[in-house]
Protein backbone atom coordinates (compact mmCIF):
# COMPACT_ATOMS: atom_id res chain seq x y z
CA UNK A 1 0.00 0.00 0.00
CA UNK A 2 1.19 3.50 -0.85
CA UNK A 3 -0.07 6.99 0.70
CA UNK A 4 0.41 9.81 -1.39
CA UNK A 5 0.03 13.28 0.01
CA UNK A 6 -0.46 16.22 -2.86
CA UNK A 7 -0.11 19.58 -1.52
CA UNK A 8 -2.61 22.29 -2.54
CA UNK A 9 -0.24 24.56 -4.61
CA UNK A 10 -1.99 25.97 -7.90
CA UNK A 11 0.90 24.98 -10.27
CA UNK A 12 0.20 20.86 -9.14
CA UNK A 13 -0.29 18.58 -12.08
CA UNK A 14 -3.39 16.63 -11.10
CA UNK A 15 -3.53 14.79 -14.61
CA UNK A 16 0.12 13.75 -14.56
CA UNK A 17 -0.83 12.28 -10.62
CA UNK A 18 -3.98 10.35 -12.00
CA UNK A 19 -2.27 8.98 -14.59
CA UNK A 20 0.57 7.50 -12.04
CA UNK A 21 -2.04 6.72 -9.91
CA UNK A 22 -3.94 4.63 -12.78
CA UNK A 23 -0.74 2.99 -13.66
CA UNK A 24 0.10 2.06 -10.13
CA UNK A 25 -4.18 0.54 -9.42
CA UNK A 26 -3.56 -1.49 -12.92
CA UNK A 27 -0.68 -3.15 -11.27
CA UNK A 28 -2.55 -4.17 -7.90
CA UNK A 29 -1.52 -1.70 -5.87
CA UNK A 30 -3.46 -0.31 -3.48
CA UNK A 31 -3.47 3.43 -2.95
CA UNK A 32 -4.72 5.83 -0.48
CA UNK A 33 -4.38 9.57 -1.61
CA UNK A 34 -4.90 12.71 0.94
CA UNK A 35 -4.36 16.41 -0.70
CA UNK A 36 -4.44 19.85 0.20
CA UNK A 37 -6.21 22.73 -0.97
CA UNK A 38 -4.71 26.19 0.41
CA UNK A 39 -5.21 28.17 -3.12
CA UNK A 40 -8.51 27.62 -3.81
CA UNK A 41 -8.91 28.55 0.09
CA UNK A 42 -7.36 31.43 0.51
CA UNK A 43 -9.21 32.22 -2.81
CA UNK A 44 -12.84 31.21 -1.59
CA UNK A 45 -11.74 33.33 1.43
CA UNK A 46 -10.59 36.55 -0.29
CA UNK A 47 -13.84 36.56 -2.20
CA UNK A 48 -16.36 36.38 0.77
CA UNK A 49 -14.41 38.83 2.18
CA UNK A 50 -12.24 36.90 4.70
CA UNK A 51 -9.24 36.73 3.86
CA UNK A 52 -6.91 33.85 5.13
CA UNK A 53 -5.21 34.90 8.93
CA UNK A 54 -1.98 33.09 10.31
CA UNK A 55 -0.50 33.03 13.32
CA UNK A 56 2.86 32.16 14.85
CA UNK A 57 3.81 29.93 17.65
CA UNK A 58 6.30 31.42 19.83
CA UNK A 59 8.19 28.41 18.49
CA UNK A 60 8.13 30.06 14.92
CA UNK A 61 5.86 27.34 13.38
CA UNK A 62 2.83 29.20 11.36
CA UNK A 63 -0.49 28.02 11.07
CA UNK A 64 -3.76 29.16 10.01
CA UNK A 65 -6.45 31.17 12.45
CA UNK A 66 -9.26 29.10 12.44
CA UNK A 67 -12.47 30.72 13.63
CA UNK A 68 -15.90 29.32 12.13
CA UNK A 69 -15.67 31.78 9.34
CA UNK A 70 -13.01 29.85 8.26
CA UNK A 71 -13.85 26.30 8.87
CA UNK A 72 -17.09 27.01 6.45
CA UNK A 73 -14.48 28.43 3.86
CA UNK A 74 -12.49 25.01 4.39
CA UNK A 75 -15.64 23.37 4.16
CA UNK A 76 -15.92 24.56 1.05
CA UNK A 77 -12.67 24.47 -0.30
CA UNK A 78 -11.21 21.08 1.03
CA UNK A 79 -14.23 18.62 0.72
CA UNK A 80 -15.94 20.60 -1.29
CA UNK A 81 -14.71 22.21 -4.83
CA UNK A 82 -11.02 20.35 -4.38
CA UNK A 83 -11.74 16.59 -3.54
CA UNK A 84 -14.75 16.47 -5.85
CA UNK A 85 -12.41 17.68 -9.09
CA UNK A 86 -9.89 15.43 -7.47
CA UNK A 87 -12.60 12.79 -7.27
CA UNK A 88 -14.51 13.41 -11.13
CA UNK A 89 -10.52 13.57 -13.01
CA UNK A 90 -9.22 9.82 -11.21
CA UNK A 91 -13.16 9.02 -12.40
CA UNK A 92 -11.98 9.96 -15.87
CA UNK A 93 -8.99 7.68 -15.78
CA UNK A 94 -10.88 5.31 -14.95
CA UNK A 95 -9.89 4.83 -11.41
CA UNK A 96 -12.82 4.21 -9.13
CA UNK A 97 -12.08 7.56 -6.17
CA UNK A 98 -14.82 8.07 -3.23
CA UNK A 99 -13.85 11.49 -1.80
CA UNK A 100 -14.06 12.02 2.18
CA UNK A 101 -13.13 14.28 4.80
CA UNK A 102 -11.76 13.77 8.18
CA UNK A 103 -15.09 14.35 9.21
CA UNK A 104 -16.52 11.50 7.57
CA UNK A 105 -17.32 8.40 9.29
CA UNK A 106 -14.91 9.77 12.20
CA UNK A 107 -12.23 9.06 9.50
CA UNK A 108 -9.79 11.54 11.36
CA UNK A 109 -10.50 12.43 15.19
CA UNK A 110 -8.46 14.52 17.39
CA UNK A 111 -7.99 16.63 20.47
CA UNK A 112 -9.07 20.16 19.73
CA UNK A 113 -6.18 23.19 20.93
CA UNK A 114 -8.48 24.88 23.60
CA UNK A 115 -5.71 27.50 24.18
CA UNK A 116 -2.89 27.92 20.98
CA UNK A 117 -0.66 30.83 21.84
CA UNK A 118 0.37 33.40 18.83
CA UNK A 119 3.39 35.52 19.18
CA UNK A 120 2.90 39.21 17.55
CA UNK A 121 6.62 41.05 17.66
CA UNK A 122 7.82 41.18 21.53
CA UNK A 123 4.43 39.86 22.89
CA UNK A 124 2.45 36.65 23.03
CA UNK A 125 -1.26 36.48 23.12
CA UNK A 126 -3.50 33.63 24.10
CA UNK A 127 -6.10 32.85 21.68
CA UNK A 128 -9.50 30.73 22.84
CA UNK A 129 -12.00 30.47 19.69
CA UNK A 130 -9.28 28.74 17.13
CA UNK A 131 -11.20 26.00 16.35
CA UNK A 132 -7.59 23.78 15.46
CA UNK A 133 -6.26 20.38 16.32
CA UNK A 134 -3.97 17.24 15.61
CA UNK A 135 -4.91 14.00 14.63
CA UNK A 136 -4.94 11.23 16.96
CA UNK A 137 -7.23 8.64 15.57
CA UNK A 138 -7.72 7.21 12.24
CA UNK A 139 -11.04 4.85 11.32
CA UNK A 140 -8.81 2.34 9.50
CA UNK A 141 -11.78 0.35 8.92
CA UNK A 142 -13.08 2.65 6.56
CA UNK A 143 -10.12 2.83 4.67
CA UNK A 144 -10.19 -0.62 4.07
CA UNK A 145 -13.47 -1.16 3.59
CA UNK A 146 -12.72 0.73 0.65
CA UNK A 147 -9.44 -0.56 -0.37
CA UNK A 148 -10.47 -4.01 -0.51
CA UNK A 149 -13.55 -3.21 -2.50
CA UNK A 150 -11.99 -1.40 -5.16
CA UNK A 151 -12.32 1.82 -3.76
CA UNK A 152 -9.31 5.13 -3.72
CA UNK A 153 -9.96 6.98 -0.87
CA UNK A 154 -9.33 10.45 -1.62
CA UNK A 155 -8.91 11.97 2.03
CA UNK A 156 -8.67 15.72 3.29
CA UNK A 157 -9.27 18.01 6.58
CA UNK A 158 -11.11 18.99 8.34
CA UNK A 159 -11.48 16.31 11.52
CA UNK A 160 -13.40 15.59 14.07
CA UNK A 161 -12.79 16.36 17.58
CA UNK A 162 -13.20 14.15 20.38
CA UNK A 163 -16.59 16.63 20.95
CA UNK A 164 -17.48 16.07 17.83
CA UNK A 165 -16.60 19.86 16.55
CA UNK A 166 -14.98 20.15 13.27
CA UNK A 167 -11.77 21.24 13.49
CA UNK A 168 -8.87 22.26 11.26
CA UNK A 169 -5.64 20.17 11.49
CA UNK A 170 -2.06 20.18 9.98
CA UNK A 171 -2.39 17.63 7.00
CA UNK A 172 0.94 16.46 7.39
CA UNK A 173 0.36 15.67 11.00
CA UNK A 174 -2.55 13.89 9.87
CA UNK A 175 -0.88 11.93 6.97
CA UNK A 176 1.78 10.46 9.61
CA UNK A 177 -0.09 9.44 12.09
CA UNK A 178 -2.57 7.55 8.74
CA UNK A 179 0.93 6.13 7.76
CA UNK A 180 1.33 4.78 11.37
CA UNK A 181 -2.32 3.33 11.69
CA UNK A 182 -2.10 1.95 7.98
CA UNK A 183 1.43 0.48 8.63
CA UNK A 184 2.46 2.47 5.63
CA UNK A 185 6.23 1.47 4.66
CA UNK A 186 6.18 3.92 1.87
CA UNK A 187 4.85 7.45 1.60
CA UNK A 188 4.94 10.23 -1.48
CA UNK A 189 4.53 13.62 -0.66
CA UNK A 190 4.37 15.85 -4.03
CA UNK A 191 4.87 20.10 -3.47
CA UNK A 192 5.82 22.81 -6.03
CA UNK A 193 9.38 21.75 -5.83
CA UNK A 194 11.61 19.18 -6.72
CA UNK A 195 11.95 18.10 -2.91
CA UNK A 196 14.19 19.77 0.29
CA UNK A 197 15.89 22.63 -0.54
CA UNK A 198 19.25 23.40 0.74
CA UNK A 199 18.53 26.95 -0.35
CA UNK A 200 14.85 28.00 -0.03
CA UNK A 201 13.69 28.90 -3.22
CA UNK A 202 17.02 28.05 -5.21
CA UNK A 203 15.54 24.59 -7.37
CA UNK A 204 18.87 23.67 -8.33
CA UNK A 205 19.99 23.21 -4.61
CA UNK A 206 18.19 19.73 -3.82
CA UNK A 207 19.30 17.45 -1.11
CA UNK A 208 18.81 14.01 -2.71
CA UNK A 209 19.34 12.09 0.66
CA UNK A 210 17.89 12.82 4.22
CA UNK A 211 18.57 10.63 6.94
CA UNK A 212 15.60 10.15 8.96
CA UNK A 213 17.59 10.14 12.42
CA UNK A 214 18.49 14.02 11.28
CA UNK A 215 15.63 15.60 10.65
CA UNK A 216 16.83 18.09 12.63
CA UNK A 217 19.25 19.55 11.48
CA UNK A 218 17.51 20.08 8.28
CA UNK A 219 14.94 22.89 9.83
CA UNK A 220 17.47 25.18 9.09
CA UNK A 221 16.82 25.16 5.18
CA UNK A 222 12.88 25.36 5.55
CA UNK A 223 10.76 28.51 5.63
CA UNK A 224 6.78 28.27 6.40
CA UNK A 225 4.97 25.34 6.32
CA UNK A 226 8.22 23.09 4.96
CA UNK A 227 8.89 23.37 8.52
CA UNK A 228 5.57 21.35 9.33
CA UNK A 229 6.33 19.09 6.47
CA UNK A 230 10.04 17.96 8.19
CA UNK A 231 7.91 17.98 11.85
CA UNK A 232 4.82 15.56 9.99
CA UNK A 233 8.07 13.50 8.54
CA UNK A 234 9.60 13.00 11.94
CA UNK A 235 6.46 11.74 13.37
CA UNK A 236 5.83 9.27 10.12
CA UNK A 237 8.73 7.52 11.10
CA UNK A 238 8.38 7.35 14.68
CA UNK A 239 4.94 5.52 13.57
CA UNK A 240 6.61 3.30 12.00
CA UNK A 241 7.46 4.50 7.97
CA UNK A 242 10.21 3.24 6.26
CA UNK A 243 10.69 5.40 3.56
CA UNK A 244 9.52 8.81 2.27
CA UNK A 245 9.44 10.39 -1.11
CA UNK A 246 9.39 14.51 -1.31
CA UNK A 247 9.10 15.35 -5.13
CA UNK A 248 7.80 17.08 -7.54
CA UNK A 249 3.79 17.50 -8.60
CA UNK A 250 4.46 19.50 -11.34
CA UNK A 251 6.29 17.04 -13.70
CA UNK A 252 5.37 14.11 -15.85
CA UNK A 253 5.17 11.30 -13.62
CA UNK A 254 5.85 12.60 -10.66
CA UNK A 255 4.64 9.69 -9.02
CA UNK A 256 6.40 7.01 -10.26
CA UNK A 257 9.78 9.27 -10.80
CA UNK A 258 9.75 9.74 -6.92
CA UNK A 259 9.56 6.37 -5.85
CA UNK A 260 12.69 6.10 -8.23
CA UNK A 261 14.94 8.65 -6.56
CA UNK A 262 14.32 12.19 -8.45
CA UNK A 263 13.58 13.71 -5.55
CA UNK A 264 14.68 13.66 -1.95
CA UNK A 265 14.16 10.43 -0.39
CA UNK A 266 14.11 10.46 3.60
CA UNK A 267 15.04 6.84 5.18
Amino acid sequence: MILIKIGGGKKINLNYICEDIKTLTDQGEKVVLVHGASVIRDEIAKKIGAPTKTITSPTGISSVYTDKTAIDVFLMAYPGLVNKTIVARLQSYGVNAVGLSGIDGQLWKGKRKVNVYSKEGVKTKLITDNMTGKVTQININLINLLLNNKYLPVVCPPALSEENEIINTDNDWAVAVMSGALKIEKMVVLFEAPGLLKKFGDESSLIKIVNKDKLDTYLTYTQGRMKKKLLGAKEAFTQGLKKLYWSDGRIKNPIINALKGTGTIIS
